[in-house]
């Protein structure tokens, strides 16, 4: 009887229901084996079709219709599951065991009721905790095409302050562009202080600075400010400040702008919290505070594991030197949170990193081209990231020559994906993207 009450519930673990038809009740088992052999195999079928396109799991993984079906099924399978195993119970006749086995018995159906129960509704809650982010986070705008075969994405990181929760002027300015095949990403960082940006032909900012943004005090970190002051330009924009920044670095580039993601500095520091911190190697002393206050702390050199107060410290402080090292900084801490992100990390987290992100990020990139987004992450977790900073003395931001730049663009691309070797410099130019330290060089972080 003993042995009988444990394989009942052993087998209720291995197949439900199977318990049930041995002990009699046949049609309930029936149910149950039929739904769970169903469940079964349709879990084979899809992992099957991820094996041969893992895009096919990214795609349900990021649906929000098939996220909430997949809550659902994992509750329904929860309790059903519970019952199963409760009846099991009931059917092993606990009451006629003498009472250290009835006890081991009721142990044994506790722990497993349990343990399977909290497996899958902490599963459900994963999924719940993935669906509200993305319709949190992701819009529902139109779908752009890679231009020469890359996704171009402006990166911009602002500081959230009183009421305005994205701030006016972003302190970085970063283009992405990804190959939409490889995945290999070259960063573009633009100074905010460069000045006299241009805009493209046709556009209003074109038409009130034809010249370029050349007012008094004017730099491209101004840009986004002027057009949230000047919404008339922009009829039937949401954010006037990021549309004039989007055709701004458009101009300074030569790149098509496909999406944008802004990110709240406030909320970085939450996220990396939420990750455990991040680890970097730090080059040269890095001052906490500073500014308009004191310097209450220093980042050593060496390699530190950082919490978010000091990362995001090591990616905004020009206390001890300037804007153009702070840019460097922000990349190689992108690039080391790229890389350092594991899923057990993550799936661990998932709750504290999902709230987080919510405040972190702002972004266009529809909901229905985050599997494609997913999928270019992790093929660029295993590509060399380039950098390459429009900085002196590359770039006088003062006086910028914007055809060197765009030819440097052009040459950092190239070299990327490895189509041609950089063309010479200009005459009386400077280096450009290549390989070897200076600001104004391409790098690995």
């Amino acid at each position: 009887m003993f042995r009988r009450a444990l394989s009942l519930l052993a087998m209720t673990v291995v197949v439900p229901g199977s318990a049930q038809l041995v002990a009699g009740r046949r049609s309930a088992g029936l149910v149950a084996v039929r739904v769970w052999l169903t469940l079964v195999g349709l879990t084979g079928v899809v992992a099957l079709a991820g094996l041969v396109d893992h895009g096919v799991l990214l795609g349900l993984a990021t649906d929000p219709r098939a996220l909430l079906a997949l809550r659902l099924l994992l509750i329904a399978v929860a309790l059903g599951w519970v019952l199963l195993l409760l009846d099991a119970w009931r059917l092993g006749d606990p009451l006629s065991l003498p009472q250290r086995r009835r006890l081991a018995v009721a142990g044994v159906s506790t722990a497993l009721v349990g343990v399977l129960s909290s497996l899958l509704l902490f599963s459900a809650h994963v999924v719940a905790v993935q669906r509200d982010f993305i319709e949190s986070v992701f819009g529902s705008g139109p779908v752009a095409d890679a231009a020469a075969g890359r996704y171009n994405v402006l990166l911009l990181g602002g500081d959230s302050g009183g009421g305005d929760r994205w701030g006016l002027r972003p302190d970085s300015i970063t283009l992405a562009s990804i190959d939409e095949d490889s995945g290999r990403t070259v960063l573009f960082g633009l100074p905010r202080n460069l000045e006299a940006v241009p805009f493209p032909e046709g556009t209003p900012m074109r038409d009130a600075f034809p010249e370029g943004f050349d007012c008094a005090g004017c730099y491209l970190n101004g840009v986004y400010t002027y057009a949230l002051d000047h919404p008339e330009l922009f009829p039937g924009e949401s954010n006037p400040g990021l549309a004039a920044t989007r055709q701004a670095v458009e101009a300074v580039t030569g790149l098509d702008v496909h999406y944008y993601a802004m990110v709240n500095l406030r909320g970085f520091r939450d996220l990396v919290d939420a990750v455990g911190g991040v680890t970097l190697d730090v080059k040269e002393t890095v001052a906490i505070g500073g500014g308009a206050g004191e310097v209450t702390g220093e980042i050593e050199p060496g390699r530190q594991h950082l919490d978010g107060f000091e990362t995001l410290w090591y990616a905004r402080s020009r206390e001890y030197d300037d804007d153009y090292s702070r840019m460097a900084r922000q990349k190689c801490v992108l690039n080391a949170m790229l890389h350092q992100l594991s899923p057990q990390r993550v799936l661990l987290n998932v709750q504290e990193i999902a709230h987080a992100s919510e405040q972190l990020l702002s972004t266009d990139i529809p909901a229905t081209e985050l599997d494609r987004f997913v999928e270019l992450a992790l093929r660029t977790r295993t590509q060399p990231m380039t950098t390459v900073s429009f900085v002196p003395p590359l770039v006088d931001t003062g006086d910028p020559d914007w055809e060197l730049i765009r030819e440097r663009v052009d040459e950092a691309i190239a070299k990327a994906e490895g189509a041609a070797d950089p063309a010479p410099a200009r005459p009386g130019g400077k280096p450009g993207a290549g390989s070897g330290g200076g600001p104004a060089m391409a790098q690995s972080c």
